[in-house]
């Protein structure tokens, strides 16, 4: 259709005007028929939040996706413009995208009149018709609807009250498009109200000109719930305008979680060939972020983002990649000690309340990885609690009572193989714990597994667990606990 340069050559082609709502509709309509994907790289939403979203524009509804920090919002948003068809004619020179068949705006109309058949006309592709706002405070109605332009007025020597001195915001430029507004409780109330008629009647008002101008937008607008108390909220009318709102929610299963994790964290080429990546630690790594959504020192208004693990993921990739490179190793494996190097990606993630502030981020973030530990741990090993009181029976004695001698095993971070593989093969016990439940592993998995026993049984309170200057040291329970140079150490079980 991009050939066609005129407004007589259009009617000719048969071209019929339609507005993005119909569009909208109808291109999905398509899809769904050919049973194509609408979003791809979404997750989790398959059965809630997808079908709301067909619903809701089959229905030919302006959209609230309400949910918490980091359930993809804006990016379903952005990928809407798959819906829209690959390019619409436009008034050649129009600042409204104006269809020629039904012109808006008084630049359109007027040129039209003039040329007739001989209008030109131009191509607007599906990528530029996405517009998108983030909701601050100094927004204003100037911003998004439009204002009188003294400049403009001077410089074609106009008076106010010729409509050609207006110079009009992101949604009447947005005309024929997509228009999100993220954060919409951000909004001042005074601006929401600038919205009313526009969703309503498809109408603007700019100062002081009478003008009925139906603008043709689809209004994607995303909300936090935590905003409606926090810093504002969506005044009742406006709400009331919005079709459809629709609640997003974070993954509900460790797999569909990996599977975002894995798509969005960027990696260097080296550390997808040289890294071994076991899965143990991807279920861990996201099963922080189960831990923090439910933790007594986070707070659940705020929601912890799906960054977090995406983060915390390509910061304990680094950390084997630096040990690695310190080492001069081409290729190492993912430890449990890894996770530590994720910290500085995990307290930035998390909003703490108050008694969270007061322990420090930083020892909130070691609690998750602890609390981590301990869940995913009954996964791989018996329950060491159901022991506690058949101690003939326990299948961690010989590694409990090889501490108790006053043996301890400092696990440096940033130690190389060699010296990793010595220092958990000193350890009595593990070999034939290794033995009785993970005898089909290769013996780096083995290895893993042992470093990971020991993570655990320091959970479940068999063992200690404390930070060193380098790394992590296991020892006694008992000992540690009249340790005089433990004092004042910040304990590992925040239970």
């Amino acid at each position: 259709m991009s050939q066609i340069t005129t407004l007589g050559k259009l009617k000719a082609s048969g071209y019929q005007p339609k507005s993005i709502k119909e569009e909208l509709r109808q291109n999905l309509i398509t899809k769904l028929k050919k049973k194509e994907d609408v979003f791809p790289g979404i997750y989790g939403y398959e059965d809630t939040v997808v079908p709301d979203i067909q619903r809701a524009i089959l229905s030919q509804h302006n959209i609230n996706l309400l949910g918490l920090r980091g359930q993809a919002k804006t990016r379903i948003a952005r990928l809407l413009i798959n819906l829209l068809d690959e390019e619409v004619p436009v008034v050649a020179g129009s600042e409204l995208n104006d269809d020629p068949m039904r012109p808006i705006s008084k630049y359109a109309i007027d040129l039209i009149a003039e040329k007739g058949d001989d209008t030109p006309i131009s191509w607007w592709k599906r990528e530029d018709r996405y517009t998108e706002k983030l909701a601050t405070p100094d927004v204003s109605v100037a911003d998004l609807i439009g204002d009188v332009d003294p400049i403009k007025a001077a410089t074609l020597k106009l008076p106010y009250s010729d409509e050609r001195v207006i110079h009009f915001g992101l949604v009447p430029r947005a005309n024929r498009g997509l228009f999100v507004i993220n954060e919409l409780p951000d909004l001042q109330a005074r601006i929401q109200v600038a919205l009313f008629n526009i969703l309503q009647e498809g109408d603007i008002q700019i100062r002081g000109f009478k003008i009925r101008m139906p603008i043709d937008v689809q209004f994607i607008f995303t909300a936090n719930p935590e905003d409606y108390t926090n810093r504002g909220s969506i005044v009742t009318p406006l709400k009331d305008r919005i079709g459809s709102q629709i609640i997003t929610h974070y993954p509900d299963s460790l797999d569909i979680s990996k599977r975002i994790t894995a798509q969005e964290a960027k990696l260097s080429e080296w550390q997808k060939s040289n890294i071994i990546v076991p899965e143990m630690l991807k279920d861990l790594i996201e099963q922080i972020a189960i831990e923090a959504r439910d933790n007594e020192y986070v707070d659940a208004k705020s929601g912890v983002s799906a960054r977090l693990t995406i983060s915390a993921f390509e910061s304990m990739m680094s950390a084997a990649e630096r040990r690695a490179l310190i080492n001069g190793e081409e290729k190492t494996q993912l430890r449990i000690g890894d996770l530590y190097g994720a910290i500085p990606a995990i307290t930035g993630k998390v909003e703490l309340v108050y008694e969270g502030e007061q322990e420090g981020a930083g020892i909130v973030a070691y609690s998750l990885i602890g609390k981590a530990i301990r869940t995913q741990f009954l996964n791989y090993f018996p329950d060491p609690e159901s022991f506690r009181k058949e101690k003939e029976k326990n299948p961690y004695n010989a590694i409990i009572e090889w501490f108790g001698e006053g043996n301890a095993v400092d696990l440096n971070h940033d130690t190389d193989q060699s010296s990793y593989n010595t220092s958990l093969k000193r350890v009595s016990g593990l070999d034939e714990l290794m033995k009785n439940y993970h005898a089909t592993l290769t013996k780096e998995q083995q290895l893993l597994m042992k470093e990971f026993a020991l993570h655990g049984l320091s959970e479940y309170s068999m063992i200690s667990k404390k930070t060193i200057n380098a790394g992590l040291q296991f020892k006694d329970l008992l000992s540690s606990m009249f340790d005089p140079s433990s004092f004042g150490e910040e304990d590992e079980d925040y239970e």
